[in-house]
């Protein structure tokens, strides 16, 4: 396996606790023999490297340990209580650290060995998180909870060694059910770490979810994380995201529309600073009609930075009356900075809409030349164009529970960006 030792990777296995997951976990230790990770040569890989994460992983692998809960983690964790009132769950360092102790109403919590082992992994990372989780968590919503469902994916990284978390939560929404998702990823310490995370949500007839994503991992930290959504009749699905923190992250969304009337809706922002490597990938599967998809992402890049944003729509023979839309802006604030942008759509059906659309640019020296003649300076004005840019998925987020606390978020990273570069 690319990076990997196969010989510890077995051993690892080998060595887990006894349980209904074995199987699962067998099955994806054969897919990893098998085909490995994905290199640069894979068409979806081709603009992403993950010779670190699997380096990291290797390191890990020679001297497995759970690490230290640090300081900074534990502020975090009674900062981020106090920021909002939210239902939290606590993943951390790959371990479900924290059920309720008294569920709220309506929300039924379990270990996914409680339940029937996972389907067999598609891809090559879900496959090493199947193959290396000691547990996942299993999440049911039967009711309307009155609080947002959060969950916390914190790590610690702050004692000298290579650590590695792997993280499986699977979220199952009632027909009719509605729910809030806030997903939180976060991490500490300066030493290497990667973490590998796995959801899915699957939602009943008539169901809603709204879910918000926000990604602020240490600088030096690796993130591959994978949200896999499947809409029954009528459902609803509506995203926001937000990367702003580690220094190489890969978001994998893929949305299964599979009954009529379903509808999936879906943002994003990603803040990408000197030395950050971001990707994003988006694929929805229209495979009846009528349904609806609504992308929209947007990317600040600035320093030495590299953004990747791949969003996919597959219309399936009969999925007439589909209704896809994506759309990818970004603006680049050094001249070092990249991006590379690639909306797609496969049809195979007639009575459709479908459209699809990047841009890529830097500020506009009118638009400047406009706020300085109201008196900002020129950091002023760039800044609030820069600003103002942001705010689109900011006025989008699918609930209000953390809007400060992302408003605050986003300052502070914004302020960080240095010479910002502006067309001729």
């Amino acid at each position: 396996m690319n990076g990997v030792d196969l010989t510890r990777l077995r051993a690892h296995v080998g060595g887990l606790a006894a349980s209904s997951l074995d199987a699962a976990r067998k099955r994806a230790l054969k897919a990893l023999e098998t085909d490995g990770l994905p290199s640069t040569r894979h068409e979806d890989w081709k603009y992403t490297d993950l010779a670190d994460v699997a380096a990291i992983s290797d390191a890990w692998l020679t001297r497995p340990h759970t690490p230290t809960a640090t300081a900074a983690g534990d502020a975090f964790i009674d900062e981020l209580k106090s920021a909002a009132d939210i239902d939290w769950l606590l993943l951390r360092n790959g371990s479900i650290e924290a059920l309720y102790a008294a569920a709220p109403e309506g929300i039924v919590t379990s270990r996914l060995s409680e339940n029937p082992p996972p389907d067999a992994p598609t891809n090559a990372l879900t496959a090493l998180n199947t193959a290396l989780i000691a547990d996942g968590l299993v999440i049911q919503v039967d009711a309307n909870p009155e609080r947002p469902l959060g969950l916390l994916f914190l790590d610690d990284a702050d004692d000298d060694r290579a650590a590695l978390s792997q993280t499986r939560v699977d979220i199952r929404v009632a027909a009719g059910s509605a729910v809030d998702i806030v997903e939180y990823h976060a991490s500490f310490g300066d030493s290497p770490h990667y973490s590998n995370a796995v959801l899915t949500l699957d939602l009943g007839e008539n169901a809603l979810a709204r879910h918000l994503r926000v990604q602020n991992r240490g600088r030096g930290h690796s993130l591959t994380q994978r949200l896999d959504v499947a809409l029954a009749a009528s459902a609803r699905f509506q995203s926001a995201a937000f990367d702003l923190g580690g220094k190489l992250t890969r978001n994998d969304l893929a949305v299964d529309l599979a009954a009529r009337g379903a509808g999936a809706e879906f943002d994003g922002l990603y803040l990408t600073g000197e030395g950050q490597h971001m990707d994003n990938h988006t694929r929805v599967d229209h495979r009846v009609g009528p349904a609806t998809s609504r992308q929209a992402y947007r990317g600040i890049l600035f320093g030495r930075a590299r953004g990747v944003w791949n969003g996919k729509a597959v219309v399936h023979e009969g999925a007439d009356g589909t209704d896809a839309e994506q759309e990818n802006h970004n603006l680049l604030l050094s001249e070092h900075a990249e991006i590379d942008t690639k909306p797609e759509l496969e049809i195979y059906a007639e009575d459709v809409r479908c459209s699809h659309g990047t841009t890529v640019g830097q500020l506009d020296e009118k638009a400047l030349f406009y706020l300085r003649s109201r008196g900002l300076s020129g950091d002023e004005a760039r800044r609030l164009l820069v600003r103002a840019f942001a705010a689109r998925t900011i006025e989008a987020l699918p609930f209000s529970a953390l809007d400060v606390h992302l408003e605050t978020l986003l300052d502070t990273r914004l302020a960080e960006i240095k010479d910002i570069t502006v067309s001729l």
